[in-house]
């Protein structure tokens, strides 16, 4: 698909789209904030109890009654708007490009692989809950704008960094280490917990970190900043369009192209979608290298709250550069969110089912002789993990045959160094988890773990036991950065040089973002077969 800036075919009905949005803005907005009045979370409600005990009442009482008048005084606005936003979706594209010109122009390619015929690739991967702030308070969450603007700072505050690696040969080894503080830059942080003033109290913090621990075959590591460097990053839940658009500002100082606002919206019988889409796929991607094709497919068998949102698979293909025979370099990256609630694997598995039919029929169709490809990767939030028997199922998907999982020992069995990315809602402002240091130390505490992270989930009637004997407690890890090396250019060999558990967003999102970094060698005898 052709990439435009706008996501649709002219001007004309740009305008259009935007004024129907203009009327249903307002009606939204007050409903949004009806809702959020009555929902308070965990943090508001300690805030608040050095308040009067009738203070609360009369703000719910009378914020109610004022938003819903307000919002049954705009919805006929609304609803004309409706009626010209909803036909324009038939010809809207699906998502919105935007392309930024890199200040420094050698970031937009990788010129490792001309000079040396080698290189790494850094992906990284983070669910961001950015809601609606009414609908993100039922997951503990609010005030979506500055949460954005706070994920943002964080984000490019943690890529922009030196990247500095400082290797530890097993974990037990690791209280021996200075922290590297004092070789990290100062990097400004929010005040975490997600406060309404949240984006504007910055204050200059330097994060430890106890430095890539290396263990079996994989070096990983819990870092309270995200990975140097990244390429590639893909973001889920990111529904809101304005938070996604802060989003967008932000990142575009370090990558210079994004796609956001991807998916579809109300009945798009084209992108077989069967039921009403009121929120796009949540899927926000930005890249370092140009992207040469996208495609985005949207599941048809969603069902529940999870149909309201056009959840499905994002498809690139970026241009990396030049070999040493001075023949193109490209990659795929592959991004989606799978359905997401508890004890209906099967939808997960038929959605697997389409991804990788997807992802092969994207790539064939794009595929050209005369080029390299140097990386396939597959992440994102599959909403299952490798240790929960609600989930074997998913856990056995051929999926895992095709694409590799650094994390995974094998079907229902995690590696005994992986840490679970979904945290436990209700104790996300608590000291331990809520701001990048404290989590960290959570993570790397198995009997902390087993208060914050998600426990997994058992079978219908039956008792949980975990973990299995001398094996560590993890957690659910539904965050996953897959690779594969069988669609790759044959003379191409990639190795794992970390994988990264990231906390820099502790009290910000109620997952932990991951990272992958891959070093790929081409044989330069054989780069022109």
């Amino acid at each position: 698909m052709a990439l435009q800036a706008s996501a649709f075919p002219n001007g004309f009905v740009a305008g259009i789209h935007a004024v129907g949005w203009a009327f249903i803005v307002p009606c939204f907005w007050f409903l949004d904030r009806l809702i959020a009045v009555c929902k308070s979370t965990t943090l508001e409600q300690s805030q608040r109890l050095e308040q009067e005990c009738y203070l609360r009442p009369l703000e719910v009482f009378f914020g109610s009654i004022t938003f819903f008048i307000l919002f049954l005084a705009t919805a006929p606005f609304a609803f004309l708007g409706f009626l010209l936003w909803a036909p324009l979706q038939a010809c809207r594209r699906p998502f919105s490009y935007h392309r930024e010109m890199p200040f420094l122009p050698e970031k937009a390619t990788n010129k490792g692989f001309e000079l040396t015929g080698k290189a790494s690739f850094v992906f990284a991967s983070a669910n961001l809950c950015l809601l609606p702030d009414s609908l993100a308070r039922f997951n503990n969450l609010a005030n979506t704008q500055h949460r954005a603007t706070a994920i943002g700072q964080c984000i490019v505050g943690g890529i922009s960094r030196p990247n500095i690696r400082i290797l530890v040969d097993s974990p037990s080894s690791c209280g021996t280490l200075s922290p590297s503080s004092s070789i990290l830059p100062t990097v400004n942080s929010p005040t975490y917990g997600a406060t309404q003033d949240q984006s504007s109290q910055q204050n200059p913090q330097a994060f430890s970190s106890q430095g890539l621990r290396q263990q079996n075959d994989v070096p990983w590591e819990i870092s309270p900043l995200f990975p140097a460097n990244v390429d590639i990053l893909c973001l889920e839940e990111v529904f809101d369009k304005r938070a996604a658009r802060k989003l967008t500002n932000i990142l575009k100082l370090e990558f210079g192209h994004i796609l956001y606002d991807i998916g579809v919206y109300a009945c798009q019988p084209p992108c077989r979608c069967s039921s009403f889409k009121f929120f796009n796929s949540g899927l926000f991607l930005a890249s370092r290298f140009p992207v040469l094709e996208a495609q985005y497919h949207c599941f048809p068998n969603s069902r529940g709250e999870d149909a309201l949102a056009a959840k499905g698979l994002l498809s690139v293909k970026v241009l990396i550069g030049q070999n040493q025979k001075q023949k193109r370099v490209v990659g795929y990256f592959n991004c989606t969110h799978l359905h997401a609630p508890e004890g209906e694997g099967e939808i997960r598995c038929i959605q697997l089912n389409m991804v990788t039919k997807w992802i092969a029929e994207f790539q064939a169709a794009h595929k050209l002789p005369d080029e390299d490809v140097v990386f396939d990767v597959l992440c994102g939030d599959f909403n299952f993990d490798n240790c929960s028997p609600d989930d074997c199922q998913e856990q056995n998907h051929s999926v895992f045959e095709e694409y590799k999982d650094p994390c995974r020992a094998g079907p229902g069995k995690e590696k005994p160094w992986v840490t679970g990315t979904l945290l436990e809602q209700p104790t996300l402002y608590e000291e331990d988890v809520n701001t990048p240091e404290n989590l960290q130390r959570t993570l790397e505490s198995e009997d902390l773990r087993k208060r914050y992270i998600a426990r997994p989930v058992p079978k219908a009637d039956s008792p949980l036991v975990y973990p299995e004997t001398d094996q560590p407690w993890i957690g659910r890890r539904i965050d996953y950065i897959l690779y594969r090396e069988s669609s790759i250019s044959k003379q191409c060999r990639t190795e794992i040089e970390e994988v990264t558990f990231v906390t820099q967003l502790a009290g910000l999102t109620d997952h932990i973002p991951v990272g992958l970094k891959l070093n790929v060698v081409m044989d330069s005898d054989s780069a022109d077969e």
